[in-house]
């Protein structure tokens, strides 16, 4: 969202303002001054979840009444519910996009919500073509385009400097099989290489723990290293040769998209959704059935004994990866919601 307002916000005779709703309202990231934010004077207490929502649909009402826009884009399942809900019976174009697995069930309320509220939208903005198949399937919108997330292109380091290294990043979750990942390194049984796994616990879970203990298990010792949620994670990037993904649900996973900017050849499992959008099996990398450990030990031992395959795979990454240049995304979601 970061990219594509400070890249509006740079056209001329455009004007873009931002609503922070939710429970927490801080900006993360350098955003331009050139866009105006607006801030409910209120706070969201998830204590007083009805009262919260409420002021939040009357604070979205008010102040989009007041700014008058051409054209709105709101992202997120539960969000897009919202805003919608917030400006019924107003003559506003609403954009809408979701941003996690599109087939992701909300619960009873919320699934009839969207059921109901997506086909009032102006369009709607699908992440892979899995998604936009589903609201298709779903009929949320007759009006629906395919545009993937915004990658930034980088430059890689030279052969010399890069290790024998596979890469994985993520907050620490189920979904994502950390715990698969590392037997499955463990399967491949090759002292040559390490496994780093860059990311930290979330939902309140500690697999951290669980994981640390698995290796010890496994007796992997400095094989595998888990290094917890790193700000410079691009150094990690640029000095891996092979990046892998277990994950099973994905909106679009932006990290796929990162490792191949970096020019990393990628085996992921082909989940729903995002990995077959970005990944070109046999090309940039690999996509393995979801759950099938033995292929995916296979491809990854090849990956990581083939230098000339990954050499191939990693021009082919950086190629097809600019498809997802950040300027091109954003004129494309630009060009959507504005014509």
């Amino acid at each position: 969202m970061v990219n594509l307002i400070n890249s509006f916000a740079n056209r001329d005779n455009v004007e873009v303002s931002l609503l922070l709703i939710g429970r927490f309202r801080n900006v993360e990231f350098e955003i331009s001054d050139e866009i105006n934010v607006h801030i409910p004077d209120f706070e969201y207490k998830p204590s007083s979840r009805f009262s919260s929502t409420l002021k939040t649909t009357r604070f979205i009402r008010k102040t989009i009444k007041e700014i008058n826009p051409n054209t709105i884009l709101s992202f997120g399942e539960f969000w897009n519910n919202l805003v919608l809900l917030s400006l019924k019976g107003l003559n506003y174009p609403v954009y809408i996009s979701d941003r996690s697995q599109p087939n992701k069930n909300l619960g009873k309320v919320q699934n009839l919500l969207r059921d109901k509220l997506y086909p009032k939208a102006a369009g709607y903005i699908a992440q892979t073509e899995k998604a936009r198949e589903i609201a298709h399937k779903n009929k949320w919108s007759k009006n629906t385009i395919i545009i993937g997330n915004p990658i930034n292109q980088n430059s890689i380091l030279t052969k010399s400097d890069k290790e024998n290294i596979v890469l994985t990043v993520g907050r620490l979750i189920p979904t994502k099989h950390i715990d698969e990942l590392i037997e499955i390194f463990k399967a491949v049984n090759n002292t040559k290489w390490k496994l780093v796994i860059v990311g930290g616990n979330a939902k309140n879970l500690n697999l951290l723990e669980k994981y640390v203990q698995l290796v010890k298990e496994l007796e992997l010792g400095e094989q595998v290293q888990l290094v917890g949620a790193k700000a410079n994670v691009a150094d990690y990037y640029k000095k891996a040769k092979v990046f892998a993904f277990t994950s099973s649900s994905e909106g679009f996973p932006n990290v796929i998209g990162e490792a191949m900017s970096y020019g990393l050849p990628v085996i992921a499992y082909d989940c729903t959704a995002g990995p077959s959008d970005l990944i070109v099996d046999g090309e940039t990398g690999f996509l393995i059935e979801e759950r099938d450990q033995k292929t995916y030990i296979e491809k990854l031992r090849k990956l990581m004994q083939d230098e000339e395959l990954r050499n191939k795979q990693s021009s082919k990454a950086l190629e097809k990866i600019k498809d997802f240049d950040a300027e091109k995304i954003a004129e494309q979601f630009f060009t959507f919601i504005t014509k």
